[in-house]
């Protein structure tokens, strides 16, 4: 464990650069501490010897390390209260009884992706585990009929869809029965593909509007895939100054249009957890806070995606107030 004074250092080092991403001297640090310009610089150079602190080739002054951010979130870090502002545009989503609370979750996304510039992840158990059951089809009044998605795990969607009156219901039955022959035990988040180069040109031997009936059931299967791994604010951890180079930005963009990558990022254990750079799965130029909830049984991750300097203290607080109204 660190002393006090170089504890305090960190601390104050760790939240200057998360705040002005720029290396931190020791005159700015003198300014906040009774100590000598001195003093202080031995510190640092105590602090950068333990492999807390970097020195950077462009300044004199200090950037944390993995290990310095580490240390920050273990023993320094503490909630940061959350704004009144913030607190109210969270509780108008959650107060509105009108939403699913799936809704609720990703419109508080888009909310924290606002606030803090960070993109988010949503993961439901259907993204990786899930594969198609059974599709079966209703018929409704007005050329409405209402697919339902049933998969291996329990899981039930459905979709209403307008349907042309020169479809026949034989022709929807005929798509169903193939789609029901062929597409069976496809994880949910392949079913589109296959859909697309398998069940595609074989209904436009059967079906004369075949064209109509594979989008509507295509928009279905991609729907419910959507729902099971979205992305909020997705170029948002773009505008951080860490991602100006080209090369990092189509790295990772690259990776998030990787499934098995993002799959990856489900949380497995209860609470708020973070993974600092080489720690995660993603990219070791970001962090990752993550906590998993469930909702009548169905379990997902909801992970917000930022640089290791990250304002740790903000997400997590925003965090565990997603949590508790979930759990409500």
């Amino acid at each position: 464990m660190l002393g006090e004074r170089e504890a305090n250092i960190l601390k104050l080092i760790v939240e200057e650069y998360i705040k002005d991403a720029k290396p931190v001297g020791s005159s700015k640090l003198c300014e906040q501490l009774d100590c000598s310009s001195a003093t202080i610089r031995n510190e640092m150079s105590y602090l950068e010897n333990l492999g807390y602190l970097e020195k950077t080739h462009i300044s004199s002054g200090r950037v944390p390390s993995e290990k310095g951010y580490r240390y920050y979130v273990d023993n320094l870090m503490k909630p940061k209260n959350m704004t009144g502002e913030e607190v109210l545009k969270l509780q108008t989503i959650f107060h509105n009884n009108s939403l699913q609370i799936s809704d609720a979750i990703s419109k508080s996304l888009e909310i924290i992706s606002e606030m803090t510039n960070y993109t988010s992840v949503i993961l439901g158990s259907a993204s990786k585990e899930n594969k198609l059951k059974q599709v079966e089809v209703l018929p409704l009044e007005s050329n409405n009929i209402v697919a339902i998605v049933i998969t291996d795990k329990g899981h039930v969607e459905h979709k209403t869809l307008n349907i042309e009156s020169s479809i026949s219901i034989d022709e929807i039955k005929k798509t169903t029965d193939l789609i029901n022959k062929m597409l069976v035990d496809t994880p949910i988040d392949e079913v589109s593909e296959k859909l697309e180069f398998e069940i595609k040109p074989i209904i436009s031997k059967y079906v004369k509007q075949h064209e109509a009936l594979y989008n509507a059931f295509y928009n279905v299967f991609t729907d419910f895939a959507k729902k099971n791994m979205q992305f909020v604010g997705k170029t948002n951890i773009l505008k951080q100054p860490e991602f100006n180079d080209a090369e990092k930005i189509k790295n990772l963009i690259n990776k998030f249009e990787d499934k098995k990558i993002i799959n990856s990022i489900e949380e497995q254990e209860d609470g708020i957890h973070i993974y600092i750079g080489s720690e995660n799965n993603l990219d070791e130029d970001v962090t990752i806070i993550k906590t998993k909830y469930n909702i009548d049984g169905e379990e997902g991750t909801i992970a917000i995606v930022g640089p290791k300097r990250m304002e740790y203290d903000k997400v997590v607080s925003l965090l565990e107030y997603l949590n508790s109204n979930i759990e409500k």
